[in-house]
């Protein structure tokens, strides 16, 4: 089984890197393994996408030793485990919500002796039943990546129970939906949200498990400084966005100073 990129770097002291992909087109994950990201991250939770593309994306990042992140929905054991089975590296479950649905998740994504993740092996992860029984339970024990998300209010009573459990990897706090949760939308800066997205970094320290989040350019060093190894800096969407608009400015200059010439 190919070995993780993100979990190598981590377990090394490192700092990963990580980019969003929202785009279907596969081409736009194999762009970001491409600029010299460490992760792609495609999400499953927001964007409808046919399990046909997910592979995809495993595909265009592979090519490239570049590890995928597939967020999940929340729902049944096989959407969670199907990215894995693709051979994404690793999956982020959103919305945990407290000690007893973090275990839930574990059970369902790791082999024994930690879970009692459903066994297949004849797919990707499990090189379509080439890979030796025991060495891929082991394989993938080892080198896929759990990822919780911590993006609420409620779990925060629970979070060193939550981080304590053996399983999963990466505490990912989520700024987006942790703004709404405390009635303040968008408010980045709010102390709530700054103070949770610090002790989110320190308890993951101190329980041996790797912080994650999303960040940004301008705040990257700060996450940085709080204790974060893994942060997701940018999207494709956002990247198009910035670009065409730039152009539609340059459009927009231009019209003016042809009208005045005009004139």
């Amino acid at each position: 089984m190919r070995k993780s990129k993100v979990l190598k770097k981590l377990r090394s002291g490192e700092i990963v890197s990580c980019s969003k992909v929202n785009l279907k087109d596969a081409q736009s994950a194999e762009i970001v393994a491409l600029s010299g990201f460490d992760c792609a991250w495609v999400d499953l939770e927001h964007i409808g996408q046919e399990w046909s593309t997910i592979a995809a994306h495993v595909w265009a990042t592979k090519s490239h030793d570049v590890d995928l992140m597939v967020r999940v929905p929340r729902g049944s054991y096989s959407d969670y485990i199907k990215p894995l089975e693709m051979d994404a590296t690793g999956i982020l479950v959103p919305h945990i919500m407290g000690v007893e649905d973090a275990k839930k998740v574990i059970h369902m994504t790791r082999f024994h002796p930690i879970g009692r993740r459903p066994i297949d092996g004849g797919n990707a992860d499990g090189a379509y039943t080439a890979l030796d029984f025991e060495v891929y339970l082991k394989s993938a024990n080892r080198e896929r990546f759990i990822a919780l998300q911590i993006e609420d209010p409620e779990p925060l009573n629970e979070l060193e129970d939550i981080t304590q459990l053996d399983g999963f990897d990466i505490l990912f706090f989520g700024p987006g939906d942790f703004s709404q949760g405390i009635g303040a939308p968008g408010q980045w800066n709010h102390p709530l949200l700054v103070e949770t997205r610090r002790r989110v970094a320190e308890v993951a320290g101190k329980y041996g498990k790797f912080a994650a989040t999303v960040g940004t350019t301008d705040n990257l060093q700060d996450l940085l400084d709080m204790g974060y190894h893994f942060v997701s800096v940018g999207a494709d969407v956002v990247g198009l966005k910035n670009y065409y608009r730039e152009i539609i400015d340059r459009f927009g200059n231009r019209s003016k100073i042809g009208k005045s010439y005009m004139e």
